[in-house]
């Protein structure tokens, strides 16, 4: 028996300084270590418990990062991981295997994306043009493969956010707000999807499955044993389900608590028939 264990990243598993939410004293503030440096500086954090534990966690599973992030964006990250194994990227669109894309799986998802979603471009100027004034600061592509704009939070109420979804659903898009970054990811793009085709090549009879954003929703119904922190989209509209685990921490302190939670529910899980 093999257990896979995949893990959102950011405000999951790693935290930006305004994501860490330490909020008692600050002698009492955790020992943090760096896990991503961008432009010289120090830019994500998880505590250094969080740390040992993954590692642990590692020795008993095939542990698997599942961002958003583009491929370049995660190979900034710096985690106490095998420097063989599995991740998923670009939200699933990429599967890495020892560092290298898998390149026929990136191609099938392009060909259905073709079919069932409008073009790029379409969705760029919609994202440019459908939200308010001041709202939307620059975009960004993501492989090709979808667009993310950073925003000025102030400027974009909640009301708009969801009429630019349900517009883009329409279209075959869907809609994800992280922090100052709004994601317009084409549906055939999912999590869960890229993490079930690791699992199958691993041969997992087990799966755990932890986030805390839209994108991850998915990918926690599908596993086994679902864990979200007390914080992100899915806690802001109470996403739950039967498998699911919240943790009672919040920010940073949430990402550790949640991996010890996943090394528990890998201890216990029963194998999948």
């Amino acid at each position: 028996m093999s257990a896979l264990v995949g893990f959102d990243l950011d405000r999951t598993v790693v935290y930006s300084s305004a994501a860490l939410m330490l909020d008692g004293p600050d002698e009492q503030a955790p020992s943090l270590v760096v896990t991503e440096v961008y432009q010289g500086l120090p830019l994500s954090f998880m505590t250094r418990t969080a740390e040992r534990a993954l590692a642990d966690l590692a020795a008993h599973a095939v542990v698997v990062p599942v961002t958003t992030r583009t491929v370049a964006q995660y190979r900034r990250i710096h985690l106490p991981l095998p420097e063989t194994g599995w991740a998923v990227t670009t939200n699933g669109a990429v599967v890495l295997h020892d560092g290298e894309p898998d390149a026929a799986w990136t191609g099938t998802l392009r060909d259905e994306i073709t079919d069932s979603s409008a073009p790029l471009p379409e969705v760029e100027q919609r994202l440019a043009s459908d939200l308010p004034a001041g709202a939307v600061l620059r975009t960004r592509r993501a492989e090709d493969l979808f667009v993310y704009a950073i925003v000025e939070r102030a400027e974009l109420p909640a009301a708009a956010v969801e009429s630019f979804a349900a517009d883009l659903a329409g279209l075959g898009w869907r809609v994800s707000v992280q922090g100052r970054k709004l994601y317009a990811v084409p549906m055939p793009i999912r999590k869960e999807r890229a993490l079930a085709a690791v699992a199958e090549r691993v041969g997992a009879t087990r799966t755990v499955a932890a986030g805390d954003s839209l994108l991850d929703r998915e990918m926690l119904a599908w596993a086994d044993v679902a864990i979200r922190p007390a914080h992100g989209e899915l806690h802001a509209v109470g996403w739950t389900a039967p498998n699911l685990t919240v943790t009672a921490a919040q920010g940073v302190l949430a990402g550790e608590e949640l991996i010890g939670l996943a090394a528990a529910a890998v201890a216990d899980l029963p194998a999948r028939a």
